[in-house]
């Protein structure tokens, strides 16, 4: 019963389906994962995390590079019934089609190079969030 509560709350969000429809077209990288669901890395971690103790992704660190995949072999049968109900159900949803789209503009990109700029923005923007911080602190 446990492993059944798990899955339908890791199937609960909207972020975590349109992670999971995107990785039935084949491995994603992180970034690529990231770049897609425009969310922080942090939170994209969670989500896949939430997703890996549900049975329904794989990941697999190569370096300094996180893949993640759907969980075909290792799934358990409610786990691939559940994946073939949200296929059958929201396969050609505006939403998952515009993820599509974007995920195809994602793919013709290195990978390597979307990472590299990511990690970029975000020291960017932890700057300048620690550059008002002190603002704040000498008040």
């Amino acid at each position: 019963m446990k492993k059944v509560v798990r899955l339908l709350q890791a199937l609960a969000d909207e972020n975590r389906l349109r992670a999971l429809l995107a990785l039935e077209r084949g491995e994603l990288c992180a970034c690529q994962l990231v770049e897609l669901l425009r969310l922080a890395p942090s939170t994209v971690s969670q989500h896949m995390g939430i997703l890996r103790r549900a049975g329904l992704v794989a990941a697999e660190k190569r370096g300094r590079w996180m893949y993640y995949r759907t969980a075909d072999e290792e799934a358990s049968p409610p786990v691939g019934r559940a994946k073939a109900f949200l296929h059958t159900c929201l396969q050609e949803t505006a939403p998952i089609l515009r993820d599509r789209k974007r995920l195809a503009a994602i793919l013709r990109r290195d990978p390597h190079e979307l990472c590299r700029r990511q990690n970029r923005r975000a020291a960017s923007a932890g700057q300048a969030a620690g550059g008002r911080g002190r603002q704040r602190r000498s008040r």
